[in-house]
């Protein structure tokens, strides 16, 4: 059973992906294979450097996530760009991992695939259920701690709108109360899994 859970951005779709682990769910984590990528991938690297310019370097000669987030975030064409290059190696990274669980756990190990960009990327081609995890707009924001509210809404904007999302979602997460709510609403979908 392969499970992808998506969001939109800061709704607390991680939070709710390592809660599956209480069922034995494997979890891998599209954001943190990209930021891997970043550090590891030297032809990766050296491309974006040279699309993006050194002024994305930090101090230690790494890509600085929030340069290059800066840049992307103000420009569609250099978001595309940059997802062009990003999102074919973690769809494969995301394969790998797959075939690495299913031959360590067996065939039908639980795996929870806890992805942003799921839906856009057409990375739910992967999983046998779509999670949509919601919370109020402004609950978003006041949780956030990563981006500031005009980041906020450039990120936001380059995302697939909840709407669509939900339509094309198997479950729906409500993440506008606490973490027992949370706790509740993943057991329920856990329950039903297993009928």
């Amino acid at each position: 059973m392969i499970l992808g859970i998506t969001v939109s951005i800061g709704s607390g779709k991680t939070t709710a992906a390592k809660l599956f682990s209480k069922y034995h769910f494997n979890r891998i984590d599209a954001d943190e294979i990209g930021h891997e990528l970043l550090k590891s991938n030297k032809n990766l690297k050296n491309k974006i450097i040279k699309d993006f310019g050194k002024e994305i370097l930090g101090k230690n000669k790494n890509i600085d996530r929030k340069r290059l987030g800066d840049i992307v975030f103000n420009d569609r064409n250099k978001l595309k760009k940059l997802n062009t290059l990003m999102h074919p190696l973690i769809i494969t990274e995301i394969k790998n991992q797959i075939k690495k669980i299913q031959n360590k756990c067996g065939a039908d190990a639980k795996i929870i695939i806890d992805a942003p960009l799921l839906l856009e990327v057409g990375a739910d081609k992967l999983v046998n259920k779509v999670i949509v995890v919601k919370a109020f707009h402004e609950n978003v924001i006041a949780g956030n701690k990563h981006f500031s509210m005009e980041q906020f809404e450039k990120i936001s904007m380059n995302q697939m709108p909840l709407a669509e999302k939900l339509k094309k979602a198997n479950f729906m997460i409500d993440n506008t109360k606490d973490v027992n709510h949370l706790k509740k609403q993943i057991k329920e979908i856990v329950n039903k899994l297993n009928q």
